[in-house]
């Protein structure tokens, strides 16, 4: 068939769709809900970085190369992060949501989108410092087995040690990022200990269902990434695990804009992006 008459964005857009139906069929793995342009961006990086010259190409290795997979999911689902990213939010979950959650016997806590694992890493320091992490468990979920892995692991390159002791001071810490960690060989390792709460697993925002009750879900950067229909989806999952009057925080860059399920939701402080579960039909709380 000739491609004569079809543009380049259009044919990257069919290769595109291509790749997205294979993947799911493959591999179980729909993206469909995806934002098209970032996804389309994701897609050709991934596609350089694998030395195919085409999406076509990616996709035909996709399918005949299974031991692909992981650097595939690796590369689509942007796992990147920071400790205390924005620290004004961690703050905010220090002072104001923490004393709240106080009044529960155990606080479940579910980190959605995970990523390499650095904003679990600053939840667990600032609920030991809270005098809180004795009595939470911490559900870090994520698409891809490689991150969860990375996450678990702990280990973080040390050029970003002092811009993180930075941000853990501005997010109210009380004492040394340092005594959290241990470096050597340019790398940082966080203490077993701010892990012994934590549980690792695999979860797909696009297609699973509820993870785990919860008081507090953080899912920060994930949903800029989303369709319109697939941030819909992942609100109602999270109004659907949390308790009632939990809260939610998003990153500063996202909100819940018009989205059907965001009348479920309440801003605790919208500005950085905390909202809180109505508890009742007039849209107060427990």
């Amino acid at each position: 068939m000739s491609s004569v008459g079809v543009n380049v964005p259009e044919l990257d857009s069919i290769e595109l769709g291509l790749f997205v139906q294979a993947l799911h069929k493959r591999h179980g793995y729909d993206f469909s809900g995806y934002a098209p342009a970032s996804l389309k961006r994701r897609v050709r990086l991934l596609a350089d970085q694998l030395h195919c010259k085409t999406i076509t190409g990616l996709t035909e290795r996709m399918l005949h190369e299974p031991q692909l997979l992981p650097s595939v999911l690796e590369g689509l689902t942007v796992p990147t992060s920071d400790m205390f990213r924005d620290p004004a939010a961690f703050r905010a979950l220090r002072e104001q949501v923490f004393p709240l959650l106080a009044s529960y016997p155990q606080i479940n806590i579910w980190q959605a989108g995970c990523a390499h694992g650095q904003e679990v890493y600053s939840l667990a320091i600032l609920l030991e410092e809270a005098g809180l992490y004795d009595r939470t468990q911490i559900f870090a979920t994520d698409l891809s087995d490689r991150a969860l892995q990375r996450a678990s692991d702990g280990i973080y390159p040390g050029k970003d040690a002092q811009q993180w002791s930075r941000n853990y001071q501005a997010a109210g810490g009380t004492h040394s990022l340092a005594d959290y960690c241990s470096a050597g060989y340019k790398l940082i390792k966080f203490h077993q200990r701010l892990r012994r709460h934590v549980t690792f697993a695999v979860h797909n925002l696009a297609i699973d269902g509820v993870f785990r009750e919860a008081h507090l879900i953080l899912c920060r950067n994930v949903l800029i990434y989303f369709s319109d229909a697939l941030q819909d989806r992942a609100l109602a999952l999270f109004r659907d695990s949390l308790v009632r009057g939990g809260f939610l925080c998003l990153g500063l860059r996202e909100n819940l804009n018009q989205a059907p399920h965001a009348q479920d939701f309440l801003p605790f402080d919208a500005a950085l992006r905390i909202f809180r579960l109505a508890g009742r039909a007039d849209g107060t709380y427990a």
